[in-house]
């Protein structure tokens, strides 16, 4: 990798229960997800995968920055919209870990 790469996992879980904002919730998360894929290839990012999980949380979205900080700027620019919760994990690929692992 030409620079250090930060993979971030963030579980987004709405926080509303007003009925007319719940309907809308499918169009605003396709609208927000599109502005978040823009604002990470804005910075040198990419979005790597969005899922809708059943749980605590209601979206995962994967996203690749060129580091750590970039990556946390992309999530409290989502964050600063409102209206979601957010649990974020730092990810290490498999090269990472290994490279890791090997320094035990």
């Amino acid at each position: 990798m030409p620079y250090s790469v930060s993979i971030v996992a963030v579980s987004f879980g709405v926080l509303t229960t007003k009925w007319e904002e719940i309907i809308c919730l499918p169009i605003l998360a396709w609208s927000s997800l599109r502005s978040f894929d823009d604002a990470a290839k804005e910075v040198g990012g990419k979005l790597i995968g969005f899922y809708l999980v059943l749980g605590q949380y209601d979206y995962v979205v994967i996203t690749e920055a060129p580091d750590d900080q970039t990556a946390a700027r992309l999530i409290l620019g989502t964050i600063a919209q409102g209206s979601v919760r957010t649990q974020t994990m730092r990810a290490f690929p498999r090269e990472e870990f290994e490279q890791i692992a090997r320094g035990l």
